[in-house]
């Protein structure tokens, strides 16, 4: 597929270099994905190049993918703000924003990161994810825990990283139902782009817990992922042309 214009992607950031790093492989395989595209990586916040920086490279027409799975603040309030201010800064700059890559199923992904780290059918699943202060974005990662449980035919469990309790009772609490619908060990899966310093949060209370467990890694680079950015990058290119209201 050849399309013209520039694709930036748009990642949350982090402390922690491991974030970076898997950004920057996203941004390569989407490179591949897309040849004759500008792919372009930014950040809302903790890294750089920040999405505001970028834009003031950019002239004509763009597209920003949000790599985020939750349809939160940083989608609806943060991001829109960003591009209407480089928008306004130069005119000449058309700038859509699709909805986040999170309304295209990472089940398999996650589903394919499990068997990789060798889980078994009688395992629990502890899905962990980032919370948010958006009550409709938490509502749809809980329902990608409904759907990650049907795909398996296995109990999970929903947590927010951000969001554990005192002393990882929400961990706990969420442990004990899966030990209690008889899974004899718990295998975590991480709907995260990458390795951090929350999925680390939450293993470690995992790992304190006198019961066998198994951690798959996170999402990363893995084709669903890239097709489902390639897909909003498309979609957008197809669409009419004139100004895009910000994702609702």
């Amino acid at each position: 597929m050849s399309l013209p214009g520039t694709l930036v992607l748009a990642a949350h950031g982090s402390r922690d270099p491991r974030f970076a790093s898997t950004a920057r492989r996203v941004t390569d395989a989407v490179r591949v994905a897309l040849p004759g595209v500008r792919v372009e990586l930014s950040y809302l916040d903790l890294n750089e190049p920040l999405i505001g920086d970028v834009l003031e490279t950019l002239s004509g027409e763009a597209v920003v993918v949000p790599l985020l799975f939750g349809d939160g603040f940083h989608a609806k309030i943060d991001l829109p703000a960003l591009i209407a201010d480089a928008s306004a800064a130069d005119p000449a700059l058309h700038v859509r924003q699709t909805p986040v890559i999170g309304r295209h199923s990472p089940v398999p992904a996650l589903v394919d990161r499990l068997r990789q780290a060798g889980t078994a059918d009688e395992d629990g699943v502890l899905m962990i994810a980032v919370g948010s202060s958006d009550a409709e974005s938490d509502a749809q990662i809980m329902a990608r825990g409904d759907e990650l449980a049907a795909a398996l035919g296995q109990p999970v469990r929903t947590v927010f990283a951000t969001r554990i309790g005192r002393d990882g009772a929400v961990v706990r609490e969420a442990v004990e139902s899966l030990i209690a619908a008889g899974s004899p060990r718990v295998a975590v899966s991480s709907l995260f782009l990458s390795a951090g310093l929350l999925t680390e949060r939450v293993e470690r209370v995992v790992d304190s817990i006198d019961l066998p467990s198994v951690v798959a890694g996170p999402i990363g680079a893995h084709r669903t992922l890239i097709d489902a950015i390639v897909s909003e990058y498309s979609t957008a290119w197809a669409a009419p042309t004139g100004p895009v209201p910000a994702p609702a």
